[in-house]
């Protein structure tokens, strides 16, 4: 059955009620969230309900720390594309407001989990928080499936290969300190930028590597620098790629973007989304002395690329 994406818990239709669902903020749907949303689905098939995914959107932290800088790990659609694989039948993105933040612990589940969605299951983290303040934790969570008739699962902490907490924290920090490989061993899949590809000063076009700009929008920013990369189109054809994000220090400041040379391909693309895995840093993004220094290490930056790209 494919997913059916639903916005709020208000007066949905029958078939939308009912599911064993998972809960919580599903950022990155890292393996630990993985883990989560396959106790729903044990639930779900024990119970012949759907498999639904609740998460807020916008992220809580956009109303909490408004000013704060880009964090995001995922969009709405690479987050409802991962459920989906994982075997999510609903994806339930509630609307996070004012509304929704001052409920307490027991008017969240009361309102949103019972009167609207009228879930049977429902499976959260070892570190869920829910309610006004945070005031609900999975014990809580227990006691209301106990009065209000639903059963509940809480996931055990899955640790990374260096025996910390698997978090949406722990991949931020890896992307920030330019080590994607690890992100996507948190992940279970590369960490992937997906946007509309901007037109800009055409500049990589001239010096013969036409690039597709894509603004960061929300996504945490990676170190800056340049990475190997794979590139989804719309029309499915995956392209190997070098990819710059920064600010362009050596041609003129520029709001920090990537920028990605996909080999072998020139197409007019403007105005299409794509998907850009990042596989492998290769070296921090630098002010070079020239235009001629820098297109020479770019085709460095290329050929090493394509070879580890070509390693798989």
């Amino acid at each position: 059955m494919a997913l059916r994406v639903l916005h709020n818990w208000h007066e949905l239709a029958a078939e939308d009620r009912g599911a064993a669902v998972a809960y919580g903020n599903f950022d990155g749907v890292h393996i630990g969230h993985q883990q989560v949303i396959a106790d729903a689905a044990r639930s779900a098939l024990a119970l012949g309900a759907p498999l639904g995914v609740i998460s807020l959107e916008p992220h809580p932290q956009k109303l909490f720390n408004p000013g704060g800088p880009p964090f995001r790990l995922t969009n709405p659609h690479q987050l409802a594309r991962a459920v989906e694989r994982l075997g999510a039948e609903r994806l339930y993105l509630l609307p996070f407001g004012q509304q929704m933040a001052n409920f307490t612990d027991r008017e969240f589940v009361e309102r949103v989990l019972v009167r609207g969605l009228g879930v049977r299951h429902v499976a959260v983290g070892f570190d869920v928080t829910f309610g006004r303040d945070r005031s609900g934790d999975p014990d809580a969570m227990r006691r209301y499936g106990a009065e209000f008739g639903f059963s509940v699962s809480a996931a055990s902490p899955v640790e990374s290969p260096a025996h910390a907490k698997i978090s949406s924290s722990l991949i931020r920090q890896a992307l920030r300190d330019g080590r994607p490989e690890e992100a996507a061993r948190l992940l279970g899949r590369p960490f992937a930028i997906e946007g509309v590809v901007e037109k800009g000063r055409q500049l990589g076009r001239k010096l013969g590597f036409p690039t597709a700009n894509v603004p960061l929008l929300e996504y945490i920013a990676p170190r800056f620098g340049v990475y190997a990369t794979r590139t989804r189109l719309k029309d499915g054809r995956e392209l190997g790629g070098a990819a710059n994000i920064g600010v362009n220090p050596t041609t003129g400041l520029v709001e920090a973007r990537l920028e990605v040379w996909m080999f072998d391909f020139d197409e007019d693309i403007y105005g299409e989304s794509i998907e850009t895995d990042l596989v492998a840093f290769l070296r921090p993004e630098e002010k070079f002395d020239s235009i001629d220094a820098m297109v020479t290490q770019i085709r460095r930056d290329a050929a090493r690329a394509r070879e580890m790209l070509a390693a798989g």
